[in-house]
């Protein structure tokens, strides 16, 4: 990082979290630069808890990382998410992947790291989900380990199924969803909430520091998703978390209120002009945003 730094050196470096930040953060005060992290969980890591020492400032997605960072200047940010991933038409997303546009779907994606502990539960809970609910179709995220299991468990079942590995227009899979029954990684909980989809949440038991487990609950506790551990997503239990926002007493609607209300949309502008208001109190930068006559350039666009 040094050597990079070196050959173009920063003003300001922003580390997003993960061991890899470390490097450049540090490379980076070394060098004489502001330094920043961003912090997307409720419990922060083991590199950001580190770092978080030795940076200027930290953003955090959950207000529960303020205290766990017990830095000064810590700012309640909320983690960016790509624009498009907004509130969608649910007929039209579900008619885009072949289902019935009057008929509720339920969108399953364990991500990268936590698919077949979801597969199993789901596919096992399968009939006592047609039963329950005859009308019930699904969007099926399953990787590709378990692709051919999956599909072929929903095929046997007779049911209304889009199963694939993985899908690169997620925005399109939460916009058709009815719910949602996910891991509750940072990034997954900040596209839910962009989206505004009610979430049966399914935190992945091997997530270090149980972050996923306390992401989980900050959105259980305030009514955007129903908490279920992994050791009890058996059929029943899988019924019993999908039976209020499926049915009419207005839980899906309130659902869909609550995780909007975790929405920050201004999350990504609000981390960027702090970065530009740090370039410009730096010494280097204040010498680097002079134009030969003397005068300053113009700043750019955020």
């Amino acid at each position: 990082s040094i050597a990079v730094f070196r050959a173009r050196m920063p003003t300001v470096v922003l580390g997003m979290g993960g061991f890899t930040s470390a490097g450049p953060i540090l490379a980076g005060r070394k060098l004489g630069a502001v330094t920043c992290l961003h912090e997307s969980n409720t419990v922060p890591g083991r590199a950001n808890r580190w770092l978080s020492h030795v940076v200027s400032a930290c953003f955090v997605g959950f207000p529960e990382a303020v205290a766990r960072l017990n830095h000064p200047d810590t700012t309640v940010t909320g983690t960016p998410v790509r624009a498009r991933f907004r509130p969608l038409d649910g007929p039209e997303c579900r008619a885009g992947f072949g289902l019935d546009p009057a008929r509720p779907v339920l969108a399953v994606m364990g991500g990268s790291q936590g698919a077949s502990g979801l597969n199993t539960a789901v596919v096992s809970a399968l009939s006592h989900l047609q039963t329950r609910f005859p009308q019930l179709q699904f969007i099926h995220l399953c990787g590709e380990r378990d692709a051919g299991l999956v599909d072929a468990a929903y095929r046997q079942a007779g049911l209304r199924a889009w199963v694939r590995p993985f899908c690169m227009e997620m925005e399109r899979v939460l916009g058709a969803a009815t719910v949602v029954m996910a891991r509750s990684g940072a990034s997954t909980l900040a596209e839910i909430a962009a989206v505004g989809a009610p979430a049966i949440l399914v935190p992945f038991p091997a997530a270090t520091d149980q972050h996923q487990f306390h992401n989980a609950a900050a959105f259980a506790g305030s009514g955007a998703a129903i908490l279920l551990e992994q050791r009890h997503a058996n059929p029943e239990n899988i019924g019993a978390a999908l039976a209020p926002f499926l049915g009419s007493g207005g839980a899906r609607e309130a659902g869909i209120r609550a995780a909007s209300a975790w929405h920050r949309p201004d999350a990504a502008h609000d981390i960027a002009a702090r970065l530009w208001d740090f370039a410009h109190v730096s010494p280097r930068r204040s010498r680097a945003l002079q134009k030969p006559d003397g005068r300053p350039s113009p700043a750019p666009s955020l």
